[in-house]
């Protein structure tokens, strides 16, 4: 397969303006849209998401929204896997992929691959390592982690849940650190697609109030009522990878733990609004990681990034 076949990237922290951008691009023809972001892939989490909305997905189609149950599992090599298929379907089109999100790991995996050389999840190893948890408290189980692997134990936090257990799984099938099995594994660079990688970096302060505006209006259009009807429908809790979500995990704690009065309400969103802030954060970080590896352009601006791109995809 001919590595010149371009593939545009459109990456940044929530709030930053992508989407829209993505969607001008879209409109001049000749382009389809990939999804690049773990909330989306959801069915019926559309508010705490900032889905593009049924109307909007008409005008402007995205591929990989709406595809699992917020019961489902899904993982970054499964987007790879997808991903990929889309993209070799969209050039037999004759057109070119924009691949547009903030889930920073799935752009990683795209770009350089994913271990191929770590185990499968094992369910029975994954409970044991959660009812230890409940006995002794999560930083018992992170000092374990520490103990066996100093780099995953000094990478990952005590409330990073998920990825401690799969450090401390993956050691206990093994015998080896997964950050040293990680660190074998060889890139893979041989590339199939010609990446052409963009980054919208607002000003921190210009982002906060982005965000704030965009939480604003969820709480307005009805979030809690989302939330209650995924509760409803899907039981969604706090176990489930769905309930993970920025946002989600504030709502769902506030109600089925809180006495629903004011106070606890103004918490609720204010937990809501420094995660959102700190997912940012970690986007950020991810970007910097992503650009010392990668050719990258960068905008600090929406109007800047549009000018660009007109000149560049006309």
């Amino acid at each position: 397969m001919s590595n010149q076949m371009p593939v545009i990237q459109l990456m940044g922290p929530t709030a930053s303006g992508k989407t829209a951008l993505a969607c001008e691009l879209y409109a001049r023809g000749g382009y389809e849209i990939i999804s690049v972001d773990s909330a989306l892939i959801y069915k019926d989490m559309d508010i705490g998401s900032a889905k593009p909305s049924k109307q909007e997905q008409a005008l402007y189609p995205h591929h990989l929204i709406d595809i699992i149950t917020p019961l489902e599992v899904y993982s970054a090599a499964q987007f790879v896997e997808d991903a990929s298929g889309l993209i070799n379907q969209i050039h037999a089109r004759g057109k070119t992929p924009i691949l547009v999100g903030g889930t920073m790991l799935y752009y990683k995996a795209l770009l350089e691959g994913l271990a191929d050389n770590l185990p499968n999840a094992n369910e029975q190893i994954r409970q044991q390592i959660e009812v230890e948890a409940e006995r002794n408290g999560w930083a018992h189980v992170h000092e374990q982690l520490k103990q066996v692997d100093p780099v995953a134990g000094a990478k990952f936090n005590t409330s990073d849940k998920q990825r401690v257990i799969r450090a401390l799984e993956v050691f206990r099938i093994t015998g080896k650190p997964i950050s040293l099995l990680q660190a074998e594994q060889p890139k893979q660079t041989a590339y199939r697609y010609n990446f052409h990688n963009y980054a919208l970096l607002p000003d921190r302060l210009e982002l906060h109030k982005r965000i704030e505006q965009r939480l604003k209006i969820m709480w307005d259009i009805g979030f809690l009522n989302e939330v209650e009807y995924l509760i409803e429908k899907y039981d969604l809790n706090e176990n489930l990878p769905a309930a993970r979500s920025v946002g989600y995990r504030q709502a769902l704690d506030f109600l089925k733990n809180s006495d629903g009065g004011h106070t606890s309400k103004q918490e609720m969103e204010d937990k809501a609004l420094y995660a959102t802030r700190q997912l940012a954060k970690r986007q950020y970080t991810w970007l910097r990681s992503l650009r010392e590896a990668h050719s990258f352009k960068t905008y600090l601006t929406i109007k800047q990034a549009q000018e660009d791109l007109r000149n560049l995809y006309g």
